[in-house]
């Protein structure tokens, strides 16, 4: 096979991973969900802190989010993917929905970073970085801009 077919497969691959993980996230299933985490995964995500290093930790990130959510639903727009061998990297924009207690969506688009490692014959997700621009002068995250 040629490393053209090979990268392509390899971006499918992490396509069809990137589509199911926004799946099971609606699920709220936490264990679902860190089957796509590497067991040291490092994350950036966007509330709470700085930074979670290792898959409990971030996986105890994942259930106090849920936990504030009642429907949910995400998806990417934009994917862009790059593979090199047992690593990959996708960015995209991330919009993140959920419906609260008033039965009113609450959404916001935000920027994502994913880099992925192949193990044992799947794509791990090894670091994710999630972000919104912000305001320099007011300070504030900017959560209503939509591509």
């Amino acid at each position: 096979m040629s490393v053209a077919t090979t990268e392509a497969s390899a971006e499918q691959e992490i396509r069809a991973a990137l589509d199911s993980l926004l799946k099971t996230v609606s699920s709220k299933d936490v264990d679902a969900i860190m089957d796509f985490y590497a067991p040291d995964i490092v994350a950036y995500d966007a509330i709470a802190a700085l930074q979670f290093k290792g898959a409990e930790a971030y996986g105890e990130h994942w259930r106090q989010c849920l936990s504030m959510c009642g429907e949910l639903s995400m998806e990417a727009s934009d994917i862009h993917i790059a593979t090199a061998g047992d690593l990959a990297t996708s960015y995209y924009l991330h919009r993140c929905a959920g419906v609260d207690d008033k039965g009113e969506e609450q959404a916001c688009w935000m920027r994502a970073t994913v880099v992925w490692r192949r193990q044992g014959g799947s794509w791990k997700i090894i670091h994710d970085h999630f972000s919104a621009p912000f305001d320099p002068e007011s300070g504030q995250a900017l959560m209503g801009l939509s591509p």
